[in-house]
């Protein structure tokens, strides 16, 4: 279960529970959670509860946990994470591609590299088939990073929120890469 996975720049690695204070420091910069829930910090009772949970999860279709702790390689900083999960708990073959990562990190490159890095392991050993991505139709800067990772525009639609966030009535979009496309393009 402790896959790993480097990239020239990433070391990314399975969430432990000793990561809880790095990701309040994370979920607590209002730039990083703009486009999630409007820039309100997350407590730490919420980020042992809910969070940590949800990144120390295992996937068995994937012989592996769907998120994935961000490091720098060459100094250990904590970056932030990556999200490479199954929608279906049973088969890997559609996976969502997230990423949230500290301010300190972006415009970096650090998000194309480790979603490149997952979507490759994706295709080549876990038996993905489509790789799906969405943010908010306002969040330029992710969507750019979906579009350098491969992935192309699909379709534009509006979720429930359940509390309007500043972009929210743009709606969200939703990019995909399928295994043809990737072949392709390699």
């Amino acid at each position: 279960m402790d896959v790993r996975l480097e990239t020239p720049r990433l070391a990314l690695r399975p969430f432990a529970e000793t990561d809880a204070e790095s990701l309040f420091a994370l979920d607590n910069d209002p730039e990083v959670m703009r486009f999630l829930n409007g820039g309100r910090p997350t407590g730490r009772d919420a980020i042992r509860a809910r969070t940590l949970p949800r990144l120390l999860r295992d996937y068995p279709c994937l012989g592996t946990r769907g998120y994935w702790a961000a490091e720098e390689k060459s100094t250990g900083t904590f970056l932030g994470w990556f999200e490479f999960r199954p929608l279906d708990d049973h088969s890997p073959a559609v996976v969502e591609l997230g990423y949230r990562l500290n301010r300190a990190a972006w415009g970096k490159g650090y998000a194309t590299e480790g979603a490149r890095a997952l979507i490759d392991l994706g295709f080549t050993e876990f038996g993905v088939e489509r790789v799906t991505a969405d943010t908010m139709a306002v969040n330029t800067r992710s969507r750019r990073v979906m579009e350098k990772a491969g992935l192309s525009f699909l379709r534009s639609f509006h979720g429930d929120w359940p509390e309007a966030i500043p972009g929210s009535e743009h709606g969200e979009v939703e990019y995909e890469l399928v295994r043809a496309d990737w072949a392709r393009r390699r």
